[in-house]
């Protein structure tokens, strides 16, 4: 596949409206590609700042009509410190703002990571790299990403190893695993860490309203992993446990 007809093709890949053979073939292409795979990550980087900037508050307009109250009665005023109202007034909505734009930025990134994880279930390949053996999927991303992590040992646990592939976060690639545990798949998700990062993804558990995929998220040693599936959240806890031993 030539870049031209890539370049194409690529915001359609990324909305998961490509044939299965197409975006296979698109695939192979990226996993070659530096222009295209930069590409991508700007087109994903892009459509995150959309989501994220999609919906911010606006006000009610009894709001408006407070504050134009406010704003009237202050004009009329001649005492000393007639702008007191009016600033406690916004400063209440800069706080009320501030807060919610951060609980949006919360939703949007797992969201996100929820589409992430399905996007590589409905792909025609969902992993790049396809092996049971950690010392397989591991170096596959060596010069890949800007990082590395440890993959614990499955042996004589419920998981399996199906494979690896690339992830993009904020323009940033990353690591994508696949799990298996019976019948479900879990993606692990590692991303370098960003000092910005943190007040985007949820303190505790989290759940994607839109799927009911349950997601887990931790910080260790610069790294963010996270974990998304509709496993069982004691399949989901119990991995996450691996992981941050095998990360400590």
């Amino acid at each position: 596949m030539q870049c031209n007809s890539a370049f194409e093709m690529l915001e359609a890949y990324l909305e998961g409206e490509l044939s299965l053979d197409t975006s296979a073939a698109l695939q192979g292409h990226l996993n070659a590609c530096t222009r295209c795979s930069a590409h991508v990550a700007n087109t994903a980087r892009l459509q995150h700042a959309l989501r994220t900037a999609r919906g911010h508050f606006v006000p009610r307009a009894e709001f408006r009509q407070r504050i134009q109250k406010q704003v009237a009665r202050s004009r009329r005023r001649t005492w000393v410190l007639p702008w007191v109202p009016m600033a406690a007034a916004m400063a209440a909505m800069a706080v009320f703002v501030f807060l919610w734009v951060g609980h949006r930025q919360t939703s949007d990134t797992i969201a996100e990571m929820a589409d992430l994880h399905v996007n590589a279930l409905a792909s025609a390949n969902q992993v790049d790299v396809v092996s049971t053996d950690r010392h397989t999927v591991k170096p596959w991303f060596q010069g890949r990403i800007p990082f590395t992590f440890n993959l614990p040992e499955f042996s004589g646990t419920d998981f399996t190893l199906v494979g690896g592939r690339m992830a993009y976060f904020h323009q940033q690639p990353g690591a994508q695993l696949i799990v298996s545990i019976h019948q479900h798949k879990i993606s692990v998700l590692i991303f370098q860490d960003s000092s910005g990062m943190e007040r985007e993804f949820p303190r505790t558990t989290a759940v994607d309203r839109r799927t009911s995929f349950g997601m887990e998220t931790w910080q260790s040693e610069k790294l963010r992993f996270v974990l998304v599936s509709d496993a069982d959240p004691s399949g989901i806890d119990n991995l996450a446990s691996l992981f941050k031993e095998a990360n400590q």
